[in-house]
């Protein structure tokens, strides 16, 4: 198993945590997006809009953060996908969540405060009022299971992770630690030796 990616992408982040919850052993290869090695014609063979990560598993290659964590827990039979129909159903609609309304708002902070790439206030603002949307969705969600899809740790959970990683050191550390099932949650998760060890905290 080969996983082209940067560390530092929130979408390679997903998949190297979902490798490390189901100790699937693999080798990294790194692309310096700094470098604009993701927009080399030898990376655009294989991801053709010029983003990570990738897999290659034994001739297989398969891109998209989202699908590649649904491909290793099926492929190593893990528990990351609940076998109940309901929580699997509650999976699926909380990473759909994270996909459109949640990451792609707190990206716009992320951008800014972290990978300094200015955003227009104006972009910044409406962003921040979808997010006091989702977080409130969260909040109650998470007040009524410990995790999105239920009692278990899922992809749905991976899938928050990195942004909200990321979020916690711009503006939205106040709006995300304030609502607290939110913030008991990113407790519970982020001491996960899985994550711990993709974020090197151990």
């Amino acid at each position: 198993m080969k996983l082209y990616g940067n560390p530092h992408s929130t979408c390679t982040r997903k998949v190297l945590t979902t490798l490390a919850e189901i100790s699937l052993p693999y080798e990294f290869i790194l692309i310096d997006m700094a470098k604009g090695e993701h927009k080399s014609p030898e990376h655009l063979v294989r991801q053709p809009f010029g983003q990570v990560p990738v897999i290659d598993d034994d001739g297989f290659q398969l891109y998209e953060s989202r699908a590649i964590c649904r491909y290793l827990n099926d492929k190593t039979r893990a528990a990351l996908i609940p076998t109940s129909l309901t929580d699997r159903a509650r999976m699926e609609q909380w990473i759909s969540i994270e996909t459109s309304n949640f990451s792609g708002h707190a990206m716009k902070f992320i951008f800014q405060h972290v990978f300094k790439r200015p955003q227009p206030q104006e972009v910044l603002d409406a962003a921040r009022k979808q997010l006091d949307v989702t977080l409130d969705a969260m909040d109650a969600r998470l007040g009524a299971q410990p995790y999105f899809a239920g009692k278990e740790f899922s992809l749905a959970d991976i899938s928050f992770m990195p942004y909200v990683e990321y979020a916690l050191v711009t503006p939205l550390k106040e709006p995300i630690t304030g609502r607290k099932n939110v913030h008991a949650w990113w407790t519970r998760v982020s001491e996960r030796p899985s994550w711990r060890k993709v974020v090197a905290r151990q």
